[in-house]
């Protein structure tokens, strides 16, 4: 009976190995491609046209939803060392797939652009997926745990699902993608110090 259990665990590993493999985003955009401009209006009602010929860098990033406390323990670290982040020249532009209202209440207080994007339109453009394995990959579970304990973290119910994984664009001034990465479960992404690299 024991060897029968070894072997079905056993077996259900491998399953679940060969699932997340086959699971892991490709670079839909990359290094060299050029985006076409989008303008789209902040949560504020703000026009933020994408790319921007104002500024150095653009980093885009795609999260989940508002109330996701995985996507608010990535966004304090942007928000701790986000004058480094101005200082090089980077504009921090935000996409959540959860309406406006959602938004505002605790991401409405942040000194970037973020953006709603409930319909997933400017996700689908840019290839932003989601998957079974952005909760169940086993490195996402102690962002799960520590961003659930925070005391001030936003709240709401999965809009648009709890199966996003995030993304991450570098873009020029001319629209041209430096450098991008798909997240393989919830909270794979760029740390700043990865983004401040990219940059140089």
């Amino acid at each position: 009976m024991l060897k029968k259990l070894s072997i079905g665990l056993g077996l259900f590993i491998v399953a679940l190995f060969v699932g997340w493999i086959a699971a892991s985003p490709a670079e839909k955009l990359k290094a060299g491609d050029t985006i076409p401009s989008v303008t789209v209006k902040n949560i504020h009602g703000v026009e933020v046209t994408i790319p921007n010929a104002k500024t150095k860098w653009i980093h885009l990033q795609f999260r989940r939803f508002a109330g996701c406390p995985i996507c608010n323990l990535h966004m304090q670290s942007i928000l701790q060392r986000y004058s480094e982040l101005e200082a090089a020249g980077i504009q921090e532009i935000v996409f959540f797939h959860s309406p406006d209202s959602s938004l505002l209440p605790f991401q409405g207080k942040f000194p970037f652009d973020v953006i709603g994007d409930p319909e997933k339109k400017i996700y689908a453009q840019f290839g932003v997926d989601t998957s079974i394995y952005a909760l169940l990959d086993v490195r996402v579970w102690p962002a799960i745990i520590k961003g659930s304990s925070l005391k001030d973290r936003p709240q709401g119910d999965p809009e648009g699902g709890a199966l996003g994984r995030p993304a991450d664009f570098l873009i020029t001034p001319e629209g041209k993608i430096v450098a991008s990465h798909y997240g393989r479960h919830a909270y794979d992404q760029w740390s700043v110090d990865e983004v401040l690299a990219l940059a140089k």
